[in-house]
Order: C-alpha cells, then sequence, then structure tokens
C-alpha cells in the first residue's frame, strides 16, 4: 500500500537586520528556508545561527521555535509548503540529515554561497552552506530534482514558485495553529 507521505518546507522573515538587507536585494518576501519531517515543524532543520543572540555564528542548526533564533523574533512571517514525497525519499533524506546531525560542528554557514547567488555564479566549499542550498542538497541527494540548477543556486524563493510544494499556511509564525496550541499549554 502506498501511503502519501509529505516533508515541509517552511521560509519565513524574522525582520533581523541580515534578513532585511537580503531582502532589499531579492524582493522576495521570505529569506530562510527550513526542512521539517512533521507538520507541526517540532524537528525543522537549516543553515543559520547557532546561537539566537550572535549571528555572526552560523552554521547547521536543529532549528526550535520556542526556544531558538524564532523565540527571540515574535513577529516572524512565514508560509509553510508541503512536498508529497515516497516512503524510501524520506528514508534517504533522514540518512543524509544524519551526517549533517552527526558532523554538526564541522559545518559552516557559505555566506559567499549567498553573494555567488547575486552573480549567478555558485559558491561552494564542503561542509558550507546557506539554508536553501542545504535544503535544496537534502532533497537532490535524496533523488527529488525539483529545479535544472546546482542547490548552491537555489534561493528560499524557488522553493514559493516550484508547483510541487503545496501551501498550507502563510502569516504570522506564531499564528500557526500547531504552534499556537502549543503555546496554550
Amino acid at each position: 500500500m502506498n501511503v502519501n507521505r509529505y516533508v515541509y518546507i517552511m521560509l519565513s522573515d524574522t525582520g533581523t537586520l541580515f534578513t532585511n538587507v537580503i531582502k532589499k536585494y531579492t524582493k522576495a518576501p521570505y529569506n530562510h528556508s527550513s526542512l521539517s519531517f512533521d507538520s507541526e515543524l517540532k524537528e525543522m532543520y537549516s543553515f543559520g545561527r547557532k546561537n539566537p543572540k550572535n549571528p555572526f555564528n552560523g552554521g547547521f542548526v536543529k532549528e526550535d521555535i520556542f526556544t531558538g533564533t524564532y523565540s527571540r523574533y515574535k513577529d516572524t512571517t512565514c508560509v509553510i509548503y508541503k512536498l508529497k514525497v515516497t516512503e524510501r525519499e524520506i528514508e534517504k533524506m533522514k540518512r543524509v540529515l544524519d551526517v549533517f546531525i552527526k558532523n554538526d560542528d564541522k559545518f559552516l554557514y557559505n555566506i559567499l554561497g549567498v553573494i555567488g547567488i547575486s552573480l549567478k555564479e555558485p559558491v561552494e566549499f564542503s561542509n558550507s552552506y546557506f539554508c536553501s542550498q542545504f535544503v535544496a542538497e537534502v532533497l537532490s541527494r535524496s533523488g527529488i530534482k525539483l529545479w535544472g540548477k546546482l542547490p548552491a543556486l537555489v534561493t528560499p524563493d524557488d522553493f514559493r514558485k516550484n508547483e510541487y510544494f503545496h501551501l498550507i499556511y502563510e502569516g504570522k509564525l506564531f499564528d500557526f495553529e500547531p504552534i499556537k496550541r502549543h503555546l496554550s499549554k
């Protein structure tokens, strides 16, 4: 029996100085991408701030909405999509993700890659990613090819414009029903 499975992509805008600078250039509403395996976003991964108070220490992160960076930015806006995948693709993604989890201290934030996007030139280093590059890389290594370009050229807006992603929510992150329910406990 083939049961529908999904992964979830959240694009967000915290309103920080860094995101506002990127937003001015990209003209896109969201500039951060995260990958989750559950619709309540309890298990979410990306490349971003390792410490919510320090924007200069970036790398691979397991994001926690209630204690991580988002907890400092209550007015964060977001859009959440689901992508239909197979059980086998989820297994592959989790294996790829496991490498990141086990070696999280070895990964750096690819700030030069962000600049490379503006030049339409991929800038890749081993063990160095920016958020949308990471999400696209996990999908790609799992056999899910959604764009005709390298993960190092995928932007958060590419997720928003891709027909394979189905919108499930757009608005304030802390107004998303599963998060509101968690907060009211």
